[in-house]
């Protein structure tokens, strides 16, 4: 008895170090995104990084794990660039950081969001181009670009999203053409309008997907 006592203590007490350990990553990551951004409403006044996790920080929601599942920073106003660092939060699902003013690339580690369900990131500055490296996420459902100053091809390793159900990137500078098959056999030119170097569709080789000169 006292044996199998001693274990469910050394099974609890590695549980709470790992859970620990994982909050404090998690911390790192989203104060490490509070450094990049200047905050003129003082909506991230309560991101205290002192703290063990950040589950009590407002626009921040997490699971029975206190683990980050959701970002809620809409039309907050925040004015800097995304980090690298967000690529840590594992259990995210909702990426929320439309109308605000974030300028930049989009980085590459936003495709280790393995859980994410929502990207939206619309009516931002974000430029240069979408990385390939989204096409990793697996259970993503919804991918609102639109609104940028994105450049360059929409990756083709995005058609292997299959759960995408909404994807919208209008109004951007985007070229080359745009791609058919897989999960972008349903949407229709709403998603790319306003792209003025976009051609497309693709349809069965006729239109080059590899246009010359796109950048």
């Amino acid at each position: 008895m006292a044996m199998a006592s001693l274990l469910h203590q050394l099974v609890l007490t590695v549980t709470l170090l790992n859970t620990l350990a994982n909050a404090n990553v998690e911390v790192d990551a989203l104060f490490a995104f509070r450094r990049a951004v200047r905050d003129p409403k003082k909506v991230l006044q309560s991101w205290d990084p002192t703290l063990v996790d950040p589950c009590t920080w407002f626009h921040v929601t997490c699971d029975a794990d206190n683990r980050v599942t959701r970002l809620d920073l809409g039309n907050a106003k925040l004015r800097g660039r995304l980090v690298p660092d967000l690529g840590k939060l594992e259990r995210l699902q909702y990426l929320e950081l439309y109308r605000n003013n974030l300028v930049g690339s989009i980085p590459e580690e936003i495709g280790e969001l393995k859980s994410l369900v929502s990207l939206d990131l619309y009516h931002n500055n974000l430029t240069v181009s979408i990385p390939a490296s989204l096409s990793k996420l697996s259970n993503l459902k919804f991918m609102r670009l639109n609104s940028n100053r994105l450049i360059g091809m929409i990756p083709r390793q995005l058609t292997q999203l299959q759960n995408l159900k909404i994807f919208d990137v209008s109004n951007n500078d985007l070229c080359g053409t745009i791609p058919t098959t897989g999960s972008f056999s349903k949407f229709t030119e709403e998603s790319f309008r306003n792209n003025s170097r976009l051609e497309g569709p693709e349809l069965m080789g006729f239109v080059r997907y590899d246009t010359g000169g796109c950048k």
